[in-house]
């Protein structure tokens, strides 16, 4: 078999390397969740049964193996980042009025959003506490640039979603700060937990800022494109929502000036369904898509640069599948 080889690259796949740490990690995140206060406790396991895709704790135990031995501290970080995680999508369920998350009703439509708030804040706290109880330092100092950055990367967005007037620039400063930051966070702890060599944790780190950046430019190319997972999905969300994304920024920037502020006024008088599917196509003929997805291309190359130089091993084979997991990604 070719180590390097990236043909059916599927999450499963992706796994098998690490795939009895991740059965512990679950012990370890599900007893980090639990509390003696009987609602936050039961909202706890609510929120367990809402189980992801466990991209970013797959992320923090891949990292660590292809850097050394996965041991205590490594489950530690990939709950710390899960339970990061899932606080932020608690508060963004509150932020967005969403009424579902992974096929669930959403915390906030359960119980309000105070409860949510308060729920979001209490597993920011937990997380940061299994880090001070351990002298887990370098995690705490990791995890909370990446808070830092995800804030300023979301009120950044919506100044600018209001003023419809963000450039590539602004965009890839965004998609840095909300997204690539907690998955350069995911790869930068899980190398510190299983090696001293700085060097080692510096190419993990910017493995997982390069593959942030391709993760959220394809996640707006679908878009465009559409998501198989979910049937009768409309494109054009992100349009209707007033986000300005790559594919569009590019168009507007490159096609006719004429077409473009066309566009603009569709977008800012709130695009009815044939608006968002002539904006869409307005997108496509302007080249776009195509930009786009060769960008999101120029940050995947990044990614598996930073790999070159670590030793081939099962862990490495499936960082290199993750990133043409991100690249062909449907849904």
């Amino acid at each position: 078999m070719n180590l390097l080889s990236t043909t059916s690259a599927t999450l499963d796949s992706i796994k098998e390397p690490v795939s009895a740490e991740l059965k512990t990690f679950d012990r370890f995140f599900r007893e980090a969740m639990r509390s003696k206060v009987g609602l936050v406790d039961v909202i706890a396991r609510y929120i367990i049964r809402q189980k992801g895709k466990r991209v970013r704790p797959l992320l923090v135990l891949l990292s660590a193996k292809v850097c050394g031995d996965i041991g205590e501290s490594t489950y530690r970080a990939a709950t710390l980042v899960e339970i990061l995680h899932t606080a932020t999508l608690v508060h963004d369920d509150v932020v967005d009025d969403a009424d579902t998350r992974r096929g669930l009703a959403s915390i906030n439509a359960v119980w309000k959003n105070k409860v949510s708030v308060l729920m979001g804040d209490y597993l920011l706290s937990r997380g940061l506490l299994i880090s001070l109880e351990h002298n887990d330092y370098y995690f705490l100092h990791s995890t909370s640039n990446a808070v830092k950055r995800m804030s300023e990367g979301e009120l950044l967005q919506i100044q600018k979603s209001r003023q419809l007037n963000i450039d590539e620039e602004t965009y890839l400063k965004i998609i840095g700060d909300k997204t690539a930051s907690l998955f350069s966070t995911c790869t930068d702890i899980g190398a510190a937990s299983s090696t001293e060599d700085s060097g080692k944790r510096e190419l993990m780190r910017n493995f997982g800022e390069s593959i942030g950046m391709a993760f959220q430019i394809r996640d707006d190319l679908l878009d465009y494109e559409g998501r198989k997972s979910i049937i009768g999905k409309p494109t054009g969300i992100d349009i209707k929502e007033k986000k300005l994304t790559l594919p569009l920024i590019h168009a507007l920037h490159s096609g006719p000036r004429r077409e473009a502020r066309q566009a603009l006024r569709l977008i800012k008088n709130g695009a009815k369904r044939k608006d968002l599917d002539w904006v869409i196509d307005f997108v496509k003929a302007a080249g776009g898509i195509d930009y786009a997805f060769a960008k999101a291309e120029h940050f995947a190359s990044l990614a598996r640069h930073n790999l070159t130089s670590f030793a081939d091993s099962p862990a490495k084979h499936s960082l290199l599948q993750f990133v043409h997991f991100v690249m062909e990604r449907t849904s």
